[in-house]
């Protein structure tokens, strides 16, 4: 059984015109790949600025400047997965500033099958990040429904006299009567559409 592939957005940011080649041809093999080539760091952080990318390889140095502090601040938004390739006499002391922000590290030159398991880490990587920002975005659902809740609960204790377990038990007897949610019966009260 084959595993359903989602489509990646993938920037490339590397001045090298044989590396670009090269790298082109194994994202090629890759159909659910799309790509686009920026040559400097200046460029990558406009790009980035305009549109999102699951995948942001650098392939360091770049005529402005080493690529580090772009790769880090690209893993550290949690918006993406980073691979950087650096030369390999700079591998130990890169891959030691860049690891603890999560960005991939790989020495060049690198064969091809080593860039190839890079990029089953890297969409590994955007998977993982994805559930995360969902189960993020789902707790954070919650919290403005508590936050709702307790925020009619405080109008119905001031407006109705009822203690808190009152009001709760009222919140809650009505979302169950009408088939909604706490939240929409907590909407209702705050703007006095429930009175």
């Amino acid at each position: 059984m084959e595993l359903k592939r989602r489509q990646y957005k993938v920037l490339i940011v590397s001045a090298q015109p044989k590396f670009n080649m090269s790298l082109a041809e194994l994202i090629g093999t890759r159909t659910y790949y799309e790509y686009e080539l920026v040559q400097s760091v200046s460029n990558a952080k406009q790009t980035l600025g305009e549109r999102p990318f699951d995948i942001v390889i650098i392939n360091a140095p770049l005529p402005d400047d080493d690529g580090v502090r772009l790769a880090i601040d690209r893993s550290s938004g949690g918006s993406g997965a980073v691979l950087l390739l650096v030369r390999s006499e700079y591998y130990a002391s890169i891959f030691e500033q860049v690891c603890p922000y999560g960005v991939y590290t790989l020495p060049k030159p690198s064969q091809k099958q080593m860039v190839t398991q890079a990029f089953d880490w890297l969409e590994s990587s955007c998977e993982r990040l994805r559930k995360l920002e969902k189960h993020s975005v789902s707790l954070e659902d919650k919290m403005a429904e508590i936050r709702l809740v307790n925020k009619a609960k405080w109008l119905l204790i001031s407006r109705e006299k009822m203690d808190e377990e009152q009001a709760h038990h009222y919140i809650e007897k009505l979302a169950m009567d009408r088939c909604v949610t706490k939240r929409v019966i907590a909407e209702e009260i705050i703007s006095g559409k429930n009175e």
